[in-house]
């Protein structure tokens, strides 16, 4: 798996490399089929007051790419948030690949209703 964190106006220090990292374990443990991870994080200027911090990835699994950005005034806030989503995104995928729930018709035993009303 290949991971790469970038930022757009921002320095991507240690500190937050690290932190990224380690959030995107939790979405690692729960479904492990991840081929590239690409993060960026944005810091926009828009007023002096406003400060717009903005995490978005792009998760490429096997068959789909998922993305996925927050919005917030901290930029650990816009990690937290994103790292979320993605996750339930994740696990949306992977209940969808494993289809455990779904069984063809015709698979399924032959019951009319003349059976069912004998028993």
């Amino acid at each position: 798996m290949n991971l790469t964190i970038s930022g757009h106006h921002l320095e991507v220090t240690p500190a937050i490399r690290e932190y990224v990292q380690t959030k995107l374990e939790r979405v690692k443990r729960h479904f492990d089929h991840v081929i590239d991870i690409a993060v960026i994080l944005t810091v926009d200027n828009l007023k002096e007051k406003e400060k717009r911090q903005k995490a978005e990835v792009n998760l490429r699994l096997s068959g789909k790419t998922v993305y996925v950005e927050s919005l917030a005034q901290d930029l650990y806030a816009a990690i937290d948030s994103l790292i979320d989503k993605l996750d339930r995104q994740v696990m949306k995928y992977k209940t969808k690949v494993q289809g455990h729930g779904k069984e063809a018709i015709k698979h399924l035993p032959d019951n009319t209703p003349e059976e069912a009303a004998a028993v």
